[in-house]
């Protein structure tokens, strides 16, 4: 293990001098903005600049064209096609777009986990409570056992008033990895919609949406595949375009074109935007590519499976998963324990350690998630586990 961690740590070093992160912090927690590359960063201000050169030519009469290549490159890295595909600014909006143009109303169930993320269930709620319809979510135990378990946990909450399920494939608080495909699958057999919160999913895990069956999927770019802020998409599978309204209306509203292409009218077209970080996504596919990013994010793996029992005994923590890469890659989470301040831990570690790392508040209990991408190390790993002694010493 000692060998393979030292590979690991020289990988690492290698990537890390690619990327902008400050050298005093200890950055475990890419889950949540995530970090872009000094290559990636660079093509994004070549894309702004080229912007400004000549505004009206660029916004006005190429940027169709650019955008349509660009999804074309993601629906390659994603599996799916780029009509199927829309750019939104985060998972959130994707979100918030299939939320609010389904035609939902008083008797109407929309089913979720209650791992899901905090900004997206407030969308549901606030939409449900102005449509009536309702918001129910299934309690998913941890730690959890097997996928099987949560398949039947979410299908024996199921009655003829579901109308929706909506569930992550990898979770935010709880950073666990759920069978979507069997979820949308068993879903599609009861004439189910399905959107599934892919956040954290690109750059993670492979995706294929074509396997994975969703009604909509929505995932975020500027997380594990380290896109700029800004970029993210809703993919909607063919057949269902119809039903989405635009968030925004602007031009692309009543356009003239064929039905099967207005759907990128509709949720594209948001009048005078800074397109430069979808535009940006291919380099962010290519470096991954050009660094082998599958072996890196096994080598990350490797660290977050090592830092599991140690996280847990020097917090005292629970892991909410077995040890296992079918629940967890990059990200792994831990209950903390009844009556430790999470909230102080997290600001403790940070301004007195300079460790960077989340604590979530979840179902009455607190979770603190670590994160590991390939600018990580197993001295990282070391510092937060140093830096944790220290501070439960004082509290």
């Amino acid at each position: 293990m000692e060998d393979s961690i030292s590979v690991v740590s020289s990988v690492s070093s290698d990537i890390r001098q690619f990327f902008l992160l400050r050298q005093d912090v200890t950055f475990l927690n890419h889950g949540s903005f995530g970090a872009c590359p000094r290559p990636v960063f660079e093509e994004y201000g070549r894309w702004q600049r080229e912007i400004e050169e000549q505004p009206v030519e660029f916004l006005a009469r190429r940027s169709p064209a650019l955008l349509l290549e660009s999804r074309r490159v993601l629906g390659d890295y994603i599996g799916a096609d780029a009509a199927n595909i829309v750019y939104a600014i985060n998972a959130t909006v994707g979100v918030n777009i299939v939320a609010r143009s389904l035609n939902l109303g008083p008797g109407d169930d929309v089913l979720a986990t209650d791992h899901e993320y905090g900004a997206c269930e407030k969308a549901w709620l606030f939409i449900t409570g102005r449509n009536g319809a309702r918001y129910r979510k299934v309690r998913i135990p941890v730690p959890v056992t097997t996928h099987e378990d949560i398949v039947e946990r979410i299908f024996s909450q199921v009655t003829p008033a579901t109308k929706v399920l909506f569930f992550s494939h990898i979770t935010a608080p709880t950073a666990l990895t759920f069978p979507v495909a069997e979820i949308c699958r068993r879903a599609r057999e009861l004439g189910i919609m399905t959107l599934v919160d892919g956040a954290h999913v690109p750059g993670q895990l492979p995706l294929d949406l074509h396997e994975i069956g969703a009604d909509f999927y929505v995932g975020n770019l500027h997380k594990w595949l380290c896109a700029p802020k800004g970029a993210a998409f809703l993919y909607a599978r063919p057949g269902v375009h119809s039903l989405l309204d635009p968030l925004v209306v602007s031009w692309g509203w009543d356009s003239a074109t064929p039905d099967d292409a207005r759907f990128i009218d509709y949720l594209q077209s948001l009048g005078t935007n800074d397109i430069s970080a979808p535009l940006t996504v291919p380099a962010a596919i290519r470096f991954q590519q050009e660094h082998g990013w599958d072996k890196v994010r096994s080598r990350c793996h490797q660290i977050v499976r090592r830092a599991r029992p140690e996280i847990a005994s020097v917090f005292g923590a629970e892991p909410v998963s077995p040890d296992s890469d079918e629940w967890y890659m990059q990200m792994a989470a831990f209950l903390l324990p009844e009556g430790l301040d999470g909230v102080e831990l997290q600001r403790r570690l940070y301004d007195e350690h300079r460790v960077e790392i989340p604590v979530f508040s979840w179902n009455g209990r607190q979770t603190i998630r670590i994160s590991v991408q390939g600018y990580n190390s197993w001295k990282d790993v070391e510092r937060l586990l140093a830096a944790g002694r220290m501070v439960l010493a004082g509290m």
